[in-house]
């Protein structure tokens, strides 16, 4: 029977994950705090359902695929929620969305074909950048972390109320502590993309090399 792993402890962390995104959403444009708060929330239990799953030793690969869908649909709505409150950005909202998605359906994808038991795992690729990011804790969590401060940090400062003043935020002027904290995150975002960039690469290159080796076999 399958639904003891529907009921493992990290899991269920992950479908609290789930709820606290969908109310952070449905009100993102009318209470900013509340927005902030539900989305650190979810992100905290990002990190919480790793460790439940080391600890009590409940790893699933129904529990990698909801962690990875539940990451990347938290960062989609909040690239789309900046796209509307940025609509000169729409286009770049949307770039970095679609290399989001991509990036880490290739790797997915790639690492079930070779029958790897994680994305993670990338020891073999001859991309430096790729090892360091999945393999140094540290570094993947500052790209990670500062990402989604940083597009916190967007959000806080377009005024998501429609008011015409400051979120009520504490030092939010130009050279306030919420941009501080923006530009203090800038390198590690930047760092992540690159980082999609190339994964997206590595793991297309496996299903190519897939896709010859069959070849191969059949010839």
């Amino acid at each position: 029977m399958a639904w003891p792993i529907y009921l493992y402890l990290p899991n269920i962390v992950g479908y609290f994950r789930i709820l606290a995104n969908v109310w952070a959403f449905a009100i993102a444009l009318s209470n900013p705090r509340l927005f902030v708060a539900l989305y650190f929330f979810s992100f905290f239990c990002d990190y919480v359902d790793g460790r439940f799953a080391t600890w009590f030793n409940q790893k699933s690969t129904f529990g990698a695929v909801l962690d990875m869908v539940t990451d990347r649909m938290s960062t989609t709505c909040l690239l789309l929620v900046l796209s509307h409150l940025y609509p000169s950005l729409m286009g770049a909202c949307m770039a970095l969305l679609v290399l989001d998605l991509t990036s880490h359906w290739y790797q997915m994808y790639s690492s079930f074909l070779v029958r790897k038991a994680s994305h993670k795992d990338v020891a073999a690729t001859d991309f430096w950048l790729m090892r360091w990011y999945y393999g140094s804790r540290p570094f993947m969590a500052y790209c990670c972390i500062g990402a989604e401060l940083l597009y916190l940090v967007l959000y806080l400062d377009s005024d998501p109320l429609n008011q015409q003043v400051q979120v009520s935020v504490p030092y939010l002027g130009p050279t306030g502590i919420i941009r501080v904290l923006g530009l203090l995150c800038l390198p590690g975002w930047a760092l992540k993309q690159i980082t999609n960039v190339v994964q997206l690469k590595t793991a297309a290159d496996a299903c190519v090399e897939y896709d010859m080796e069959k070849e191969r076999k059949a010839s």
